[in-house]
């Protein structure tokens, strides 16, 4: 037997583990790699300053009470799919195609009533994934304390 089994074997085992616990989302079908904002500075921050993002990639915004949200896009580079979701993670509200704003004013991205996650997707992929109200939310991944 070679003596690179064993290696090779345990490489393959880690990066299958880290895939698992990856955080993600899926959403109708897609799955995103996604990256938590759970506290007030990392949501402050978003997306804020980056050029790109890829197509298979989000953000997920997470609050600890559902009230109505509204999100801007200053100093945000691309232009985004936000999407806000209820406490049982049903999607309740859209605004799509949201315009990179590099100074103010800034428009103004609110949702149409609760809400206590907010996903952000590359602009346009809702489109294609032909979202409706209603959708569900598939978190995987631990977030972290929400703050």
């Amino acid at each position: 037997m070679s003596k690179w089994i064993l290696p090779v074997a345990l490489l393959v085992l880690s990066l299958g583990a880290r895939a698992a616990t990856e955080p993600s989302v899926t959403l109708h079908g897609k799955r995103f790699s996604t990256e938590f904002a759970t506290d007030d500075a990392s949501r402050e921050l978003g997306l804020m300053n980056r050029p790109s993002m890829a197509p298979d990639h989000s953000m997920l915004f997470i609050f600890a009470d559902d009230e109505p949200r509204a999100f801007w896009m200053k100093n945000t580079l691309i232009p985004l799919d936000i999407l806000y979701f209820d406490k049982d993670r049903k999607l309740v509200s859209m605004q799509l195609n949201a315009q990179p704003c590099k100074a103010d004013p800034c428009a103004i991205y609110p949702s149409d009533g609760n809400a206590r996650y907010v996903l952000e997707l590359v602009a346009g992929t809702a489109g294609k994934l032909g979202l409706k109200l209603g959708e569900s939310l598939v978190v995987d991944g631990e977030p972290g304390p929400v703050r």
